[in-house]
């Protein structure tokens, strides 16, 4: 590991990724099937990951790079992102680079000098200079570690980000046989998936598929009504001064919607490919370092982004598959905090992604793929039932019961029998030879005679006005329900055209019963809270506090906030109240290169806000007296007043005593065994409770009583201990 000094990094760390884990990025607990991946590649074996944003794919290649011998090289697409990269592992003491474009010959022969004489522990290569004849020379003579191909999906021809450099990186089996790889992707099917172990000559790799669910991720999609003032309302609701990326379809909307919500106070920016170089650039530093940028962008913006605390991912078009939603949504709540996926849809987008597939130069088997993508996601749009459960089945995975945090579970759609509308749509439809559009069709069936319809003698067929019971924008909505499940399809060539498919025969027949969702007037009102609500309003001055001295930092080394720590390690922070060194080196996040370069800061601005007097704690409260105290029936608060301490401090100190078996949670907490008992129900619910993505907020908003983060903290540790 040739990037860490060697008084405080010894030989046995060096070959354990366990610690690893902990001493240089922070973190206590593997994740899921992270051990599983990193013990493939120390032993030399490839493998092909499949995990969700988020779910920590990074650490997959770069515990094994430090702990195997030699460089770990990083093939990313995105040039400039390779810096944030570099500059985040920097921070944790690595010693990182990057090979691209923005090097200038000097700097160039420094980072292969140090490549050559072995002092890189990961170099980070984009595709098209990777399989440069100098690059693949240079990389010979090099200690290579591993190679990681990160967005490893770009490999697949008929995929949504395909880069044709990816094709030649199965060079890297002929040129380098002995050198275990790694492929990593956060959004493939199973055809997919094939193909990438196909051409990155990945055929004897094991494979990593982990759950595609992101359960802090609440997903939300309602009719278009006012788009723009439909985002503001929800930015403004729920998500006002955070991070978040709206994704538009087309470059003039990217631009018009960023100076609109600049218009009404919103910090936007724009970003597609049509903005100058430069300004593509500066828009993402100021998103990726300053707080609470929304980036109004085209899809041309966020692949490999690493910013882990965008709390909203908003879409004002209609996304042209679930495999683009999934990883454009994925986007949001990196760091497992609560985030929100918004979306306002409507018929006139699948419209128009139609018209675009149809004009598109692909053949004939790529449109129709397209088109049953585009399909399936009208699909998801129109679900009645759990909208998660729905998103996951189109990726083969199950969900054994609603989600509970989606808007179809939130708020459960109102449904009818929608079949004697269905005959009367179907039949209108037929009616009018099967050339209009749905504008057209629902002024035949309401009665309103306009000139087209009048031109056209609409207003004496036998569908003319018979659907009065319904208002237009309630025909819309079944129109695009029926063209969501199938029964009618939009002709192309007809410039939107609604025509009968086979699906439809039985309905139209009245032969079988149908059910929709009934459109509501106005849309309910969000169930969602604001971001930082889960800031208890007695921690709200320390949490600025905490990220005004993140800020200040990140300010002072040119790095954005997040590469000092991020806002789940400082919400740890306010949970634990750490005291010392010892006790900050415990936080989720911390690890001895951040503890040794930032924990006195932190600690400074923790004590300073601990102390009653303004003086900050030293030793601390004496956990005798705690104890006698408890035992005495003490209740926590009273504990924290009598000893001169923060509250928090005392459940810190209980949980200790909690699990030294030297009190009951009865005892510590001063509440009944019944209560207890709920609180570890809730706990054993939660999947990741060992981990250090585990969330006490999560957790207060699954529980209806508001319990103090103190109390959760105690049963939480006492039930670790137990395990």
């Amino acid at each position: 590991m040739s990037g860490f000094a060697p008084d405080r990094y010894t030989p046995a760390m060096q070959s354990d990724a366990h610690s690893v884990l902990q001493h240089v990025f922070g973190y206590h607990q593997f994740r899921g099937e992270q051990q599983a991946i990193i013990d493939t590649l120390v032993n030399g074996d490839d493998a092909l990951v499949l995990m969700p944003t988020g779910g920590g794919k990074s650490l997959c290649y770069q515990i094994p790079a430090l702990v195997r011998h030699g460089t770990g090289v990083v093939i990313s697409p995105l040039i400039a992102l390779m810096q944030d990269q570099v500059d985040a592992l920097k921070a944790l003491g690595v010693k990182a680079g990057f090979l691209n474009s923005t090097l200038n010959f000097e700097q160039v022969r420094a980072l292969e000098d140090a490549l050559l004489n072995g002092e890189l522990d990961m170099l980070y290569i984009a595709p098209e200079r990777l399989i440069q004849p100098r690059t693949l020379s240079l990389l010979q003579q090099a200690d290579i570690a591993l190679f990681a191909i990160d967005e490893a999906h770009c490999v697949s021809q008929w995929g949504h980000d395909f880069r044709n450099d990816y094709l030649q990186l199965s060079l890297l089996h002929r040129e380098f046989p002995t050198v275990p790889r790694i492929a990593l992707t956060a959004t493939a099917d199973q055809r997919t998936r094939t193909e990438i172990a196909e051409r990155l000559d990945l055929s004897q790799a094991r494979h990593f598929v982990s759950s595609f669910d992101r359960p802090n991720i609440q997903y939300r999609i309602e009719r278009k009504d006012g788009a723009r003032n439909q985002l503001l309302r929800f930015i403004r609701t729920e998500h006002s001064s955070d991070a978040g990326i709206v994704y538009c379809l087309s470059r003039n909307k990217v631009e018009t919607v960023a100076d609109w919500l600049c218009q009404q106070g919103i910090r936007a920016l724009p970003y597609h490919a049509g903005l100058a170089p430069q300004v593509r650039e500066t828009h993402q530093q100021r998103f990726l370092r300053e707080d609470g940028i929304v980036m109004v962008a085209t899809i041309a913006f966020g692949m490999g982004i690493d910013k882990p605390d965008v709390r909203f991912v908003a879409h004002l078009d209609l996304p042209k598959s679930i495999e683009s939603y999934y990883q454009e949504t994925g986007r949001a709540g990196r760091d497992g905090e609560p985030a929100t996926a918004w979306m306002a849809y409507g018929l006139e987008d699948a419209i128009k992604l139609k018209q675009m597939l149809a004009q598109s130069s692909g053949s004939e088997q790529h449109k129709r793929n397209e088109n049953q993508r585009l399909e399936a996601m009208l699909g998801l749009c129109e679900v009645t039932h759990c909208r998660r459960q729905a998103l996951l089945h189109y990726f083969d995975e199950t969900l054994d019961a609603p989600c509970g945090n989606c808007d179809t579970c939130l708020t459960p759609p109102e449904t009818f029998d929608a079949s004697v509308a269905a005959q009367k749509a179907l039949s209108c439809v037929f009616r009018t030879g099967q050339r209009f559009g749905v504008s057209h069709l629902v002024d035949v069936l309401t009665g309103n005679r306009s000139d087209k319809v009048a031109s056209a003698g609409h207003d004496h067929v036998s569908t003319w006005n018979i659907g009065s019971e319904f208002s237009a924008s309630q025909w819309k909505s079944i129109y695009r329900q029926l063209v969501a499940r199938g029964l009618l399809s939009v002709d192309m060539n007809g410039y939107g055209a609604l025509k009968l498919t086979e699906t439809c025969r039985p309905y139209l027949r009245g032969e079988q019963p149908l059910h929709l969702r009934k459109e509501l007037a106005r849309a309910k009102k969000a169930t969602t809270r604001k971001s930082q609500a889960h800031i208890a309003d007695a921690d709200r001055t320390l949490w600025e506090a905490l990220r005004a001295c993140r800020k200040r930092l990140a300010e002072e080394e040119g790095v954005p906030p997040y590469v000092v720590f991020h806002d789940a390690t400082l919400m740890d922070m306010l949970a634990i109240r750490p005291r010392n060194r010892q006790e900050m080196a415990a936080v989720s996040g911390v690890g001895d290169r951040k503890l040794e370069r930032y924990g006195d800061e932190f600690l400074a601005v923790l004590n300073d806000s601990d102390a009653p007097t303004g003086v900050a704690e030293t030793a601390g409260p004496d956990s005798n007296d705690i104890l006698a105290l408890a035992l005495a029936n003490m209740r926590p608060a009273d504990i924290a007043r009598q000893q001169g301490v923060n509250e928090q401090t005392v459940y810190r100190e209980l949980s200790q005593l909690v699990v030294g078996n030297q009190l009951s949670l009865e005892q510590a907490l001063g509440i009944s065994d019944v209560e207890i008992g709920i609180i570890q129900d809730a706990l054993l619910s939660q999947p990741n409770l060992a981990e250090d993505t585990f969330s006490y907020r999560q957790l207060r908003e699954y529980l209806a009583d508001d319990w103090p983060t103190g109390v959760l903290h105690c049963v939480r540790q006492a039930i670790l201990a137990a395990q």
